[in-house]
């Protein structure tokens, strides 16, 4: 696939991902710290799990676009791995359930808004990230992964795993939200 197509669908996904923390940010604090069932995350905890990823991938791109390879094919290949991991995180109608590791569950968190400042502060980051990218070679330019120093994904699938990540939990936050609405019409029909 050329590399460039890759960064604007990449770039589409994140701009729509940004446009729905800013309709959350209307939202009031209870709302976005209401829990759809007691087993689910709250939409702030969608968010600050969202922001507990960006804390180590960010950086970690940054850091090897920083030494990375330039674009000279215009090609992007993705791995049998990168590949696999970005796939199952596509937001799908009927999604599989994953385990979260302890470090990045915001289970039981106290939150505000502030959750949602700082992750529209990492999406400004991943699109200059993105932009940079242009130049790199999104192949040969590998990147560690946050469960594992020793597995390395190729760089466009890293984005790729990142940024379907966010749209997937940002549609669940955008669900939670919801489920308060939801609650309030049935209680009064």
């Amino acid at each position: 696939m050329r590399s460039s197509e890759l960064i604007a669908d990449l770039t589409t996904r994140t701009e729509d991902v940004i446009q729905g923390a800013q309709q959350l940010l209307e939202l009031s604090e209870a709302i976005l710290n209401t829990k759809p069932s007691a087993d689910s995350w709250s939409a702030l905890e969608c968010i600050e799990h969202l922001n507990r990823y960006g804390d180590f991938y960010l950086p970690e791109i940054q850091q090897r676009m920083d030494k990375a390879p330039e674009n000279t094919t215009g090609r992007f290949k993705t791995g049998w791995l990168g590949n696999y991991f970005a796939k199952s995180l596509l937001p799908k109608p009927k999604l599989n359930k994953m385990k979260t590791f302890s470090s990045m569950d915001p289970a039981g968190s106290q939150l505000n808004k502030s959750v949602l400042t700082t992750f529209l502060k990492q999406q400004q980051e991943l699109l200059r990230l993105l932009e940079q990218a242009k130049t790199v070679d999104l192949t040969r330019t590998k990147t560690s992964i946050s469960i594992s120093s020793w597995i390395k994904l190729r760089l466009g699938d890293t984005f790729r795993v990142v940024i379907y990540h966010n749209q997937r939990h940002m549609e669940q936050a955008e669900r939670a939200a919801l489920a308060p609405k939801r609650q309030n019409v049935s209680q009064n029909t």
